[in-house]
């Protein structure tokens, strides 16, 4: 431990981990990088918790332009790793399939999908006799159409890829620290529980659903919140005869197949801000809400035994549900990794990367996270990004 380092990256989680594995492969980068975590198990991190799955099927160009690039870091892993002992990280390309069931819906569809393809995506609009070709498990009854990829959709081991990142980040000289974050000063001087003061040339903020606490320990805003959102594990007593893409319902439940199992998601009925360490799970409404709504499109789904239950965080953006990534205007060496409202571990390799070009070179150099910037928090102008989940 050193009481002065280059970067200080607070929370790390699969975002910290992520720049701080960049920051010390990259070989113009010679200081020091200290990433503060306040629990080493990472039991109730986002990261923990998540679904682990990754799509290409944005509204938005950057973050289908950032999936990209998760892409070719999965594809590719061993080498970004520059280790043979790396696993190979498979990538389950079942794909994503949003349904449509009003005109308007299906127009934004149209419009992301042309958009999705002139980026590398090959997604489809697929008519209702098309889906069911596909899918004849599904009832469409009520929809008019859908947008459906394969191309590096589905779902990634997305455990394997943080252990990873960590161990590499360590091994390239990078120091994780079991403590807290109680105060910031405006000179970047940092304090800790344990007493300990450091100083830090630059800060990251991947605090996850505490960034808005980190970020006011500085003096700065961001509208991040936490906020859960509910996983169920069943096992059908008639499986489908093949999987099942990651289905985004019309009424907000989305469900997948997850190995011989299939993994369904929904928000809470009332979808308000909870305290970081709120993991509440409402037992009522897989009987109430979940279960009758995937049985309505996926008849087959009437006999499901339900396996296993977990509830983690959206560390939500209340603005537009985007990511907030880069230094605050006014405070340069102050840089925001946050408010990634449920997509953060698709967005961990190019966001990481983002960060570390920013800290070493004052700008990124190989993909422009611009539209992400703090600026448009600061003026109230959101990023709309109307394919959220």
């Amino acid at each position: 431990m050193q009481d002065a380092y280059d970067v200080v990256i607070i929370g790390g989680a699969m975002t910290g981990s992520s720049a701080a594995f960049w920051l010390t492969r990259n070989p113009d980068f010679t200081g020091r990088v200290l990433v503060v975590e306040r629990d080493p198990t990472y039991a109730w991190a986002a990261t923990t918790h998540t679904n682990s799955c990754i799509r290409l099927q944005y509204g938005s160009e950057v973050n289908v332009r950032i999936s990209r690039f998760a892409g070719d870091f999965i594809h590719q892993f061993k080498e970004y790793m520059q280790d043979d002992a790396a696993p190979d990280i498979v990538l389950q390309n079942f794909g994503y399939l949003y349904l449509a069931d009003t005109p308007a819906f299906l127009d934004v569809l149209r419009d992301n999908a042309q958009m999705q393809r002139a980026l590398g995506a090959e997604t489809q609009i697929l008519t209702p006799d098309e889906i069911a070709a596909l899918f004849p498990f599904y009832n469409l009854d009520g929809i008019l159409g859908g947008s459906f990829n394969t191309k590096d959709e589905g779902y990634f081991d997305g455990g394997t890829m943080f252990d990873w990142l960590r161990i590499k980040a360590r091994a390239q000289g990078a120091t994780f620290l079991t403590d807290t974050v109680t105060a910031i000063s405006a000179d970047n001087r940092i304090t800790l529980a344990s007493g300990r003061t450091i100083s830090a040339g630059h800060i990251i903020n991947a605090a996850g659903t505490r960034g808005a606490e980190v970020a006011a320990m500085a003096g700065l805003h961001i509208p991040i919140e936490a906020r859960r959102r509910f996983t169920f594990i069943a096992e059908a007593a008639r499986p489908l005869p093949v999987d099942l893409p990651l289905t985004i319902d019309p009424v907000g439940v989305h469900m997948r197949s997850d190995g011989r199992y299939y993994m369904i998601g929904c928000p809470p009925d009332l979808d308000v801000a909870v305290d970081p360490d709120d993991f509440t799970m409402d037992h009522a409404i897989w009987e109430d809400h979940v279960w009758p709504t995937i049985a309505a499109r996926i008849p087959a789904f009437e006999e499901l035994r339900l396996i296993n239950t977990w509830v983690g965080h959206y560390d939500y953006n209340t603005l537009d549900q985007n990511a907030i990534i880069g230094p605050h205007p006014e405070r340069r060496n102050f840089l925001f990794a946050n408010g990634f409202t449920g997509h953060g571990l698709q967005q961990a390799p190019a966001v990481g990367r983002a960060l570390s070009e920013l800290v070493i070179y004052g700008a990124t150099r190989t993909l422009d996270l611009g539209a992400l910037g703090y600026e448009r928090i600061a003026s109230g102008t959101p990023l709309r990004e109307r394919a959220i989940i």
